[in-house]
């Protein structure tokens, strides 16, 4: 008995205490059965919540993006389609993918790819290309805007998982991966131009795609030449050459890839242990996948683009006279006779790259002789056209005699058809190219001087090597001042906005039969005594088209300058844009409709802005530090510096400091490429200074980004699915006056 007591004395008190707290049970042992039994599920429990646990843990690249993307196609498409009317750039670009539903062909200053994507987005929504897309119009009942604009969304939608995943590649830890994703997801600029029908979504996509491939490929150095090595490789120069085929903002990205490249190939040629071979296959394979890739790419969508478009439309003019010749319905070329003979009325186009139309119009040179104007016009009409005559010491051109062919040598005039005057320069100075003479329109058919006559020299004719006639379309023919001796040129130079930011034309001094613009050749030409000839006989080269097109392109972004005669209301400041000073309002302001406005979120922004300096600071410490002496640096640190912090600051600056320099006038949007590598700055500042905190520290400090962050973006969502009703009622979102939300 005395050894039961023992035992039972034994016990420890939490077993006793079950043991009083089951009482009914009949068994003496029952109490510590029940206990157990208690213990058992509480450990299943904990062991069930432990492995879904480890299950989220492990599948956490998997869940978490998934997450994250649901509420992005959710911000980006709820009420998507609330206002019903043509919104801010949509007039432009919906416009323009109207012309390749159409198959028209139009000229815009940005590359085609985006706009093909819109004229896609079109098809699939069975639009016809009949609406004109004027700005404020309201869409008609056939046409679905609303799947246009949520093709659009998808694309700024994807950027979400991808900015996720591009974090990862750059070695953040987990906390600061769902930050940046939540900052691009909750960037409330990002999300209004994303449900639009422009092509900003599409930018930046690939400007992500670009990112998350240069970040995952430089995590595969050490499997050089491997499958997955050369996929990412591929893949990089994919979106490189997707990135510059939407916007020319692309070459931004490809030049951050391209010093990335130098760099890298740098410390593969001081590594003298590495073979030559190797170095060799090394450069060759950044060739082949980070230059000739992306040029396949963005050729083809040139190539796509000739190809869709091969009806006449409203940009012909832009393209070589054989170009428009072989479009379907062009008036280029049609019944053309194909010789020019004097008493032959024809429009001149010059044949440098970019090249308009030969122009006049009565209005005058404000300096120099003040006399009529002549220009290079890229838009087709009346005043465009010219008379070929005789020279003054010929007899008058009689129009019931024979005709007498234009030929190699001759020294003619020619008369503007509207004004009646003649083609003329004299010892002034041009009005832009100070270095060339002037050119105008002087005097009339009887009225001039010598400096009225031109000697024609033929260069080249793609149909024939009969040099000694002027035929339409194919011959190249320069026009020699035969006083001056210089040449007739139109070297893209826009004038000033009492020019019509036309194309200045000059006589060049220089003599240079190579320079294309001083090559000119007959467009259109009517003649009433002259047989009509097969103007879509000769084709145009690929190659060519695309140079041009190219430059014209080039030439037009140029001239797109802030006029100090008008006041643009939407254009802003390059200064004002990383601090948040302005935002744009993208419609009318009337209480009646939908008001949308691009602003940013206040954290993303000045959070991201700071942490750039932020990164600067930090670099300059550890230099110190390193001077003195400390060496608290790992090499893995150093590379997470230089990769996760230092190139996105670089990917920064190279899509900032271009806008800083240019001359074209600007708008909030053009930063939105620039702040994502800010938002990774971002990420890093707050990723490098937690990561050794203690939890609680780092989940306090989070918890806080991400409740402000998404706090800020849900404050601010009127501006971004619509403001409904009078203007008054958001008077709590005008933070600062420059913030034109309201009056």
């Amino acid at each position: 008995m005395a050894s039961e007591k023992a035992t039972v004395s034994g016990l420890d008190s939490e077993t006793q205490a079950t043991r009083r707290r089951n009482v009914p049970s009949t068994s003496p042992n029952g109490g510590l059965v029940n206990r157990i039994e208690i213990d058992d599920k509480k450990t299943q429990v904990k062991k069930q919540e432990q492995t879904f646990l480890q299950f989220l843990d492990e599948w956490e690249f998997i869940i978490a993006p998934l997450i994250f993307t649901a509420l992005a196609f959710f911000t980006r498409l709820y009420k998507i389609g609330l206002s019903p009317i043509v919104t801010w750039d949509e007039a432009h670009f919906g416009k323009f993918g109207s012309h390749y539903l159409k198959r028209e062909f139009y000229f815009d200053v940005h590359p085609p790819l985006g706009k093909m994507l819109v004229g896609l987005s079109g098809y699939l929504a069975g639009y016809n290309g009949s609406f004109e897309f004027k700005s404020g119009e309201k869409y008609p009942e056939e046409l679905n805007y609303t799947f246009m604009r949520a093709f659009n969304s998808f694309f700024g939608a994807i950027c979400i998982p991808l900015a996720y995943y591009t974090a990862r590649e750059l070695n953040f830890k987990r906390p600061a991966v769902w930050f940046v994703t939540l900052m691009v997801l909750c960037e409330n600029s990002y999300t209004t131009i994303s449900r639009f029908i422009l092509l900003d979504s599409m930018l930046l996509c690939f400007t992500f795609t670009t990112v998350l491939c240069w970040a995952r490929f430089h995590r595969l150095q050490k499997q050089s030449f491997s499958i997955e090595w050369w996929s990412w490789l591929f893949l990089t120069g994919l979106s490189i050459g997707c990135v510059c085929s939407v916007k020319w903002v692309g070459l931004f990205c490809t030049a951050l890839v391209g010093i990335y490249t130098i760099e890298d190939l740098w410390n593969k040629f001081g590594d003298t242990k590495m073979p030559v071979i190797d170095l060799a296959s090394h450069l060759a394979a950044r060739v082949i996948g980070l230059i000739i890739i992306p040029v396949i790419v963005y050729m083809l969508s040139f190539a796509l683009h000739f190809a869709i478009l091969e009806n006449s439309g409203p940009g012909d003019a832009q393209m070589s006279s054989l170009f428009q010749a072989n479009l379907r319905g062009t008036e280029v070329g049609k019944d053309s006779p194909i010789e020019i003979a004097y008493g032959s009325r024809a429009t001149i186009k010059n044949m440098g790259y970019g090249g308009g139309l030969l122009h006049s119009h009565v209005q005058t040179y404000p300096e120099g002789s003040t006399q009529q104007q002549i220009t290079c016009y890229h838009h087709k009409d009346a005043n465009n056209e010219w008379w070929f005559y005789p020279n003054r010491a010929q007899p008058e051109y009689d129009a019931e005699a024979p005709p007498k062919f234009v030929a190699d040598g001759d020294v003619l005039r020619l008369i503007h058809s509207q004004t009646g005057r003649n083609l003329h320069s004299h010892e002034v100075a041009a009005p832009v190219t100070k270095a060339d003479r002037e050119v105008s329109c002087y005097g009339n058919t009887t009225v001039g001087d010598e400096k009225d006559h031109w000697t024609m020299e033929i260069v080249k004719d793609v149909s024939s090597n009969d040099r000694t006639k002027v035929r339409t379309l194919t011959t190249a023919f320069r026009l020699k001042h035969t006083a001056l001796g210089c040449y007739l040129r139109a070297g893209n130079v826009n004038l000033p906005q009492w020019g019509f930011k036309q194309i200045e034309v000059t006589c060049d001094k220089s003599n240079n039969p190579k320079d294309v613009y001083t090559h000119w050749n007959v467009e259109a030409h009517w003649n009433d005594k002259l047989p009509a000839a097969d103007a879509g006989a000769y084709k145009s080269p690929f190659l060519q088209d695309f140079i041009h097109l190219n430059v014209a392109m080039m030439t037009s972004n140029n001239a797109l300058v802030p006029d100090p005669d008008k006041q643009d209301d939407l254009a802003s400041q390059f200064w004002q844009w990383p601090i948040l000073n302005v935002g744009l309002r993208m419609c009318g302001w009337d209480d009646s409709i939908v008001k949308y406005f691009l602003l940013g979120n206040p954290l993303v922004y000045w959070g991201s802005t700071a942490s750039l300096g932020m990164i600067a600071l930090l670099v300059v410490w550890y230099a110190i530090r390193w001077q003195r002496g400390y060496d608290e640096l790992k090499q893995s640190d150093i590379d997470q510096i230089h990769y996760a912090a230092l190139y996105p600051v670089l990917g920064w600056f190279l899509h900032y400091l271009p806008f800083v320099a240019m001359a074209r006038v600007t708008y909030v949007h053009h930063y939105y490429p620039a702040l994502y590598f800010a938002i990774l700055g971002f990420g890093f500042c707050a990723d490098w200074m937690l990561r050794n905190q203690i939890k609680s520290l780092q989940y306090a400090i989070y918890g806080v980004l991400y409740a402000v962050t998404i706090g800020l973006y849900i404050y601010f969502m009127p501006i971004c699915w619509g403001m409904v009703g009078p203007n008054r009622d958001y008077n709590y979102m005008k933070w600062f006056e420059s913030w034109r939300v309201t009056d």
